[in-house]
């Protein structure tokens, strides 16, 4: 079994692509190259950059492609906005993938910022929690200010 596929956060994010082609089936055919094609890729972005992320050996590629996939969260929701403004998803159908998205990017933002302490209460396996935790320290360490 491949590394990602013991991520919970990848596991939810494949499930938002396929809600996402699921609703985008349903836009306009002069939208197929353009907003239709848009989201899509935005959306099968999240899991995908998990996934590569998992695979690296270094906790600073795999926090890299985690932020990779926050981006690709945050422009998933923009085009998703777009479309909605435009008519091309209902309210329920709207509000149900930017809640998948929200879910989605805050567990991720949650299991990067907090400790393993914190993140049991998230539903993270023993495997996830370690890997973040040490990813947050990586993180919290490379940031503090070196004094002169």
């Amino acid at each position: 079994m491949r590394p990602h596929h013991k991520l919970e956060a990848w596991s939810k994010a494949v499930d938002l692509v396929t809600d996402v082609y699921k609703k985008t089936d349903t836009f306009p055919k002069e939208e197929r190259y353009g907003l239709t094609s848009q989201i899509r890729r935005a959306a099968v972005s999240i899991p995908a950059n998990i996934a590569e992320g998992a695979g690296r050996h270094s906790r600073k590629e795999f926090a890299h492609f985690l932020s990779n996939s926050q981006g690709s969260a945050s422009e998933l929701e923009t085009e998703l906005i777009t479309a909605h403004r435009l008519g091309y998803l209902d309210e329920a159908s709207f509000s149900g993938l930017v809640s998948e998205v929200d879910s989605n990017y805050e567990e991720k933002r949650t299991s990067r910022l907090f400790t393993s302490t914190a993140t049991a209460r998230h539903g993270l396996c023993l495997r996830e929690r370690i890997l973040f935790s040490k990813i947050y320290l990586w993180e919290r360490a490379s940031f503090i200010p070196i004094r002169q």
